[in-house]
Formats: structure tokens, C-alpha cells, sequence
């Protein structure tokens, strides 16, 4: 069943990720939509004139996610799948101008963040990197008094791994005011948290791999707008350049939809509770989650988001011969049930500390491990953890 604009405005968001992207209810047809394995498609008219032409262009398995995806952020359009986060990273910045500025958080995602390097270091872009959650110094990278006006805000909010908060709408509006265009990454709340183009964004970017898919067995980005002539470029972005989803990754990725409000509404439950508990004890140096009152972003994030995240990043304090990078390191080895992996947004927990990877940005601390809350019982993923931790003392 594809659902009307009027039926979306309706219906609650978690009825939405059910319902939405369904094939037409007729007798003896399926209520899921089928995996279409094909390179091409018989046709003999331009592909424009709604051929399909070629398995580069369209497939049906794509649709039933993008229309559901579009739909649940809010968006007047279906969205774009991509075979990757980074290939949806990689069309967004193809909207930036040659020579053109980008303005990122100096926290973003280490993928994003190295992409962008690459295109500053070969000429290609401008790159500005700033602390997002500070509205005034954001606006200053915009538009520096002679300097030269950005061209793209890209904004993450959690940013990832720090939890920093933007402001998305006042830096959405600062943006624009200069004719910048607005993408945010949108991976860490999905849309049942926040919708980034009712605060202004003109591109919301999902790693589709993470909370959308749900299950850590896919590979695969997306990207959404309500710009006709927006979609339309990255659409020939996406035909040109190849950064096409499989049908069956496409369908495993709809599936998982299915579950995500279940999955968020447990791993948000359960991160708040672990944040209590971590937050008070003497092994965390630090703590950043956006759902206690005590983190600098809490009320940013209770004015822009429907929850908190699942998302948890802690510091471990050193002691006595034991420096704290030495000490996360330790946790992590001590862990049974919590797993050390990276990635995130799937149905198990996952720990690790982030500086291990090399593309991590420096001012990311060693001592930082970032938590992936699941759906796991949240009493047996606090005993893990606070085993691994009173072990430090052993």
C-alpha cells in the first residue's frame, strides 16, 4: 500500500515505518514487496519517459525502502538509497561547487570527516571544521567577515563520537542567509527521533547499515530531500557514479525498518538507565549522553528530539600505573556479553574505543569508548559492563 501524504500526516510515526512502502492490496499478491533481480528491463523508450532501461537507473526493490524512508522523514519525495553511507557522503558533496565551502563538526563521522580531507587536500573543496554545538562559532565559519561565504553546512547532531548537539533550525536559517545548502546526518536519531527537515535542512543523510537496517548485516546509505532539483541531481549522482544498492541488501534493509520502533524505544530505555549508573561510577572520568540534565547538550536535545539516542560515550578515568587509555583498553577485554566492534544502531550492544581507529580525529580522547546500546536486558548489560570495570581494580 503506497500511503498518501494525508494518510503519513495522520498516522503515528511508528504505525508509519510499518505500513509505509507495502504493495498494492490485491488479491493473491504479496503484502511484502518481492526481491527483483535484474541488470535491465524490457523497454524501447527513453528512460526519462518511465522506462526503467537499465539496473544502474531503478529497481523495484529500491522503491518500496525509499518511499518509506521519504515518508517517515517527513520529506515531500521518496528518498535515495546508496550502496554505502560514504557513497551517500560522497553524492551529497557533489552538490558543493568546485572550489566551493564546506563547514563540518570537527567531531563528524571519521568517514565523512576523511572524505572531506581528501577533497580539500586535492583542491577541490574548502574545508572548514568547527564545534558544532557552539552556535556563534558556526556562524562565524559561514560567513567570516571578509572571507569568503560557505557553500554547505554539514551538520551531525549527536555528532559522533562526542555527542555534541546543534542547533539545527537556528543553524539551518544562519545558513541559508548565506546560501549555503544544509545537509545533517541523521544515522545516530533516525527519523523516529528527529526530523531535520522540519528544522530546516535541505539533505538529511541515514547510514542506513546502522539503526534503519537494524541487524549489522548490510551495507548500505541514504540520502533525502523535499527539493525536486535537489533529488534529481543526486539521483544522476547516484546513475553516474555507480553507488548503487543491491536488490537484496534493498530488502533486507525494509525489513528491518519494520522492527525500528520497537528497537528504539528499548535501546533508548535502556541507555538511559545505563547512562544513571555509569555516570555515577568512580571508573568514568567523564560522560556524554544527551538524556541527563547534567550534559551540556540536554536541553538543545530536548527541544529538537522525540528521545534521547541509544548512544552513550564514556571516558575512562586513569589510576595509579594505568593510563586511561591502558584502562578502556582493559574494559573492553574484559567484557563477556557487551561486543567489541565498531558500527552501531544493531540489535546487540556494541563497545569500543574509537582513537584505535587511525581516521579518528585527534582531539577525540584515548581514553573514550563509545556504547551502542541493544535490545538486549538491560540488567545483563549493566553487570557486563560493571564487572569490566570493577575489574580494573583487580
Amino acid at each position: 500500500m503506497t500511503l498518501s501524504q494525508q494518510q503519513v500526516a495522520a498516522l503515528s510515526a511508528e504505525t508509519v515505518v510499518v505500513a509505509a512502502g507495502r504493495p498494492p492490496r490485491e488479491r493473491n499478491e504479496p503484502v511484502n514487496p518481492p526481491v527483483v533481480l535484474s541488470s535491465t528491463y524490457f523497454g524501447t523508450g527513453p528512460v526519462d519517459s518511465g522506462d526503467r532501461g537499465y539496473g544502474r537507473y531503478s529497481n523495484p526493490t529500491w522503491e518500496p525502502f525509499e518511499e518509506a524512508l521519504g515518508q517517515l522523514e517527513g520529506a515531500e519525495l521518496p528518498g535515495l538509497l546508496y550502496s554505502s553511507g560514504l557513497a551517500a557522503v560522497s553524492s551529497a558533496f557533489s552538490l558543493i561547487p568546485a572550489g566551493g565551502i564546506l563547514v563540518m563538526p570537527t567531531h563528524s563521522y571519521s568517514g565523512s570527516l576523511a572524505m572531506a580531507q581528501e577533497l580539500a587536500g586535492k583542491g577541490f573543496i574548502e574545508l572548514r571544521t568547527v564545534d558544532i554545538a557552539d552556535t556563534e562559532a558556526v556562524k562565524e565559519q559561514l560567513s567570516p567577515g571578509e572571507g569568503k561565504a560557505a557553500n554547505m553546512l554539514w551538520l551531525e547532531s549527536p555528532t559522533n563520537p562526542m555527542l555534541g548537539i546543534a542547533d539545527i533550525a537556528v543553524l539551518a536559517d544562519a545558513a541559508h542567509s548565506v546560501g549555503a545548502l544544509v545537509v545533517t546526518d541523521n544515522t545516530f536519531s533516525t527519523p523516529l527521533v528527529q526530523q531535520p527537515l522540519a528544522f530546516g535542512s535541505d539533505v538529511v543523510l541515514h547510514s542506513v547499515t546502522k539503526y534503519l537496517a537494524g541487524h549489522s548485516d548490510v551495507v548500505l546509505g541514504a540520502l533525502v530531500t523535499s527539493d525536486a532539483g535537489l533529488r534529481e541531481t543526486l539521483l544522476q549522482h547516484r546513475s553516474i557514479h555507480g553507488g548503487i544498492a543491491g536488490p537484496f541488501e534493498a530488502w533486507l534493509a525494509l525489513r528491518g525498518l519494520r522492527t525500528l520502533a520497537l528497537r528504539i524505544e528499548r535501546s533508548q530505555a535502556s541507555a538511559a538507565v545505563l547512562a544513571e549508573r555509569l555516570g555515577a561510577h568512580p571508573r568514568i572520568e567523564s560522560i556524554r549522553y544527551p538524556g541527563l540534565e547534567s550534559d551540556p547538550g540536554h536541553e538543545r536535545a530536548k527541544a529538537q528530539m522525540k528521545g534521547f539516542g541509544s548512544i552513550i560515550s564514556v571516558q575512562i578515568a586513569a589510576s595509579p600505573g594505568l593510563s586511561g587509555e591502558d584502562a578502556a583498553d582493559r574494559v573492553i577485554a574484559a567484557l563477556d556479553l557487551w561486543l567489541p566492534a565498531t558500527s552501531l544502531g544493531g540489535v546487540e550492544s556494541l563497545m569500543e574505543r574509537r582513537r584505535r581507529h587511525t581516521a579518528e580525529p585527534a582531539s577525540v580522547p584515548d581514553n573514550l569508548l563509545r556504547l551502542s546500546v541493544g535490545i538486549e536486558d538491560v540488567e545483563d548489560l549493566w553487570a557486563d559492563v560493571a564487572q569490566a570495570l570493577d575489574a580494573l581494580d583487580s
